[in-house]
């Protein structure tokens, strides 16, 4: 679904991504972990065509993101820190632009207040205006904006950063939701407790370079921490 074949990229020199190989299936949360400069929004920002590999490949559903620009977007979408909507408008109205501009103008405003539902977005909230949310509830407007838009393809860019434990824990139960509906989810992360909880599998990187990967399965919270630390300190 999503894959990166000795994607590197280079500014001025400074190698900020060296050769990274990944793949992310239907199905599965790929949480890349590592400190601020190791790699990970170079990553994501590729995958987006944001900018462009210096050699290596960005592929989704087997098409190179440099190549087919418009067809691959077509099958993700993108949640960055500070999700970005109309303050003045209301999260229903910002949902129902997006999914149009996405060309999907098959909901009714029924459709759209599920869709916001599901995302955990009462629907006095939905009829609110966006400059009145918090940021976790933008978030979710966002999750609604990729559901409407029926991404096959998540990427996201410290989604949890800056929400309270009771908005992280919504947050990644939606993500899950969305796992099990078969969406490929490649997130950045500083938060290995997020990490282990939702990722299915988690990278950890280390000056552009993958250090570690691991089966959130098969480490336990500690152990976890103690290999991320060790591949920090190195």
């Amino acid at each position: 679904m999503l894959e990166a074949t000795d994607l590197t990229k280079s500014y001025n020199g400074h190698l900020a991504l060296d050769r990274l190989n990944l793949a992310v299936r239907p199905g599965e949360i790929f949480c890349l972990l590592g400190a601020n400069g190791a790699g990970k929004t170079t990553t994501i920002n590729l995958f987006l065509n944001f900018i462009r590999p210096s050699s290596g490949s960005a592929r989704i559903k087997g098409l190179d993101v440099v190549e087919h620009p418009l067809e691959t977007k077509r099958h993700l979408a993108y949640i960055p820190e500070q999700v970005n909507l109309y303050r003045n408008l209301t999260g229903l109205e910002n949902l129902a632009y997006f999914a149009a501009l996405a060309g999907h103008r098959e909901h009714a405003t029924a459709g759209f207040l599920e869709l916001l539902a599901q995302a955990g977005l009462t629907e006095e909230a939905a009829r609110k205006r966006v400059s009145t949310y918090s940021k976790g509830m933008r978030q979710k407007v966002g999750i609604a904006i990729a559901a409407a838009k029926q991404a096959e393809v998540l990427l996201l860019d410290e989604p949890t950063s800056g929400l309270d434990p009771k908005a992280s824990n919504e947050f990644s139960e939606l993500l899950v939701r969305l796992r099990d509906r078969g969406v490929a989810v490649l997130m950045a992360t500083h938060d290995l407790f997020r990490a282990k909880e939702t990722g299915t599998r988690v990278g950890i990187m280390k000056r552009g370079r993958m250090v570690a990967l691991l089966d959130t399965a098969e480490v336990g919270h500690a152990d976890l921490e103690r290999i991320y630390l060790d591949h920090m300190h190195d």
